[in-house]
């Protein structure tokens, strides 16, 4: 049985470049002791740097007669799979028996067979053509018989790794069968700030990317209650980082990973990173820490975060916040400019029944949300950022207004607690001549941040 969280617990490891203490640097050095890393923050890679250093580096890994199951993200990450799957493939061919590419989604829509071709670098329908002997697979997250169970990690150790922030909440770990089935797991993929866990990439391929709820459900409202803001960008074993890393200890098999980062904005490469699935993303981490973090003077007013394509729905738009919500001043607004997106969120029709609300919303009336599904609890309050809720007059503060430039309805949007904005109104070229507003494109992979934070 839960019982209310605690948000006032210690957060974890300092944060960030100017932050980080030596204990962390210390740590992160010694996770990636054994990675393969070529690249760093100030170049981009060519193909036959990117070519050379893959095929050597997994030669040194035991795939031989093995089968093999190759997460990748969905189209909801930036990565030029493209230029990273036919180096993997060649040096695949011949030694592995058996390859299946899963597609670690979460809980976000499979992707079409259209979709999977452009993104992973083949003819739609014929993956054959070009990564001959692979099946392609979506993490078919709501079907149950798309899961083995792993057991359940017993509540004392939840409460430990979450800092104390859940107590008697055990966590039953279910991952992808393909998974477990497989002789050994490779992932290949991304890492970037991230708003849940600190760092993306590694092991979060497995936990939430092919997991059941109650990880997902738990590491989520964990990160929230440590807040996004506080959050996203940090280096080392986060709490919820922690609770990720138990998970995946309980897959059995070899963890592998190609950790790779990439320039934002272009299909280019920073990095590659080659080892295990904590030696890979340790070492690419502290490349995008130095690649994907950008430092202002000061706060703005008015931010306004131009949304790319590649995110389909609010859930995924949200990014466009996190990433910004640190340099908007305190009763500032942030516009998601998104006038392509049509719907909240179809995966997640729940959103609906508690629309976006700050932390203490929640967590002051918990005996009212406790049931809901805590990672639409914490989207929710990622979405609608910091502030306060006193529960004695129903009066919830928000840090700053969140504002929806979308084809979503403005009632829907109202429905859902954000501000409406015509997406005809917003004129990015005049905003910009305001010395008071940020504009930023391409928003939801660099993270901003003030310079001190």
């Amino acid at each position: 049985m839960a019982i209310s969280p605690n948000p006032r617990a210690p957060a974890g490891p300092a944060r960030h470049n100017g932050a980080m203490t030596e204990t962390t640097v210390e740590l992160m050095a010694r996770l990636a002791e054994g990675s393969m890393t070529i690249g760093d923050a100030e170049v981009t890679l060519s193909q036959e740097q990117i070519r050379d250093h893959i095929v050597e580096s997994l030669a040194t890994l035991d795939f031989d007669g093995k089968s093999v199951a190759l997460v990748v993200p969905d189209a909801t990450r930036s990565v030029p799979m493209g230029k990273l799957l036919p180096s993997v493939h060649e040096a695949l061919t011949g030694r592995a028996r058996e390859v299946k590419v899963l597609i670690a989604l979460g809980t976000h829509q499979a992707m079409s067979e259209q979709a999977i071709g452009k993104f992973l670098g083949f003819e739609p329908g014929n993956i054959e053509g070009t990564y001959p002997g692979w099946t392609v697979h979506n993490h078919e997250w709501w079907e149950d018989g798309t899961f083995a169970d792993l057991g359940t990690m017993p509540a004392e150790q939840v409460s430990e790794y979450s800092g104390g922030r859940l107590q008697d909440v055990p966590m039953r770990v279910l991952i992808n069968k393909m998974v477990v089935e497989a002789d050994v797991s490779l992932v290949v993929g991304p890492v970037l700030p991230h708003e849940v866990v600190g760092m993306s990439g590694g092991n979060k391929y497995f936990f939430p990317g092919l997991s059941g709820h109650d990880v997902i459900d738990l590491s989520h409202w964990v990160g929230a209650l440590i807040s996004s803001f506080e959050m996203i960008g940090t280096r080392g074993i986060t709490p919820v980082r922690a609770l990720v890393n138990a998970a995946t200890e309980r897959i059995p098999g070899e963890k592998y990973c190609v950790a790779v980062v990439t320039e934002a904005g272009t299909n280019e490469l920073h990095s590659v990173s080659v080892g295990t699935t904590v030696q890979a993303w340790a070492a690419a981490s502290d490349i995008a820490a130095a690649s994907h973090i950008t430092y202002l003077d000061r706060p703005y007013k008015k931010v306004v975060s131009l949304i790319p394509e590649m995110y389909e729905d609010v859930w995924t738009v949200a990014k466009g916040f996190y990433k910004l919500e640190p340099v908007v001043e305190d009763g500032g607004e942030l516009i998601l400019y998104a006038p392509h997106i049509t719907t909240i969120s179809e995966m997640h029709p729940g959103l609906a029944k508690i629309g976006y609300h700050n932390r203490d919303y929640f967590v002051k009336q918990w005996d009212k949300f406790k049931d809901h599904p805590w990672g639409e609890l914490a989207h929710s309050t990622h979405l609608r950022g910091l502030r306060t809720f006193d529960p004695e007059t129903g009066e919830e503060k928000n840090r700053v207004t969140v504002t929806l430039a979308s084809q979503v309805p403005q009632d829907v949007v109202e429905s859902y607690n954000l501000k409406y904005m015509d997406p005809a109104d917003v004129d990015v070229d005049e905003l910009a001549k305001d010395p008071d507003v940020l504009i930023v494109p391409n928003a939801g992979e660099v993270l901003h941040r003030l310079k001190g934070q």
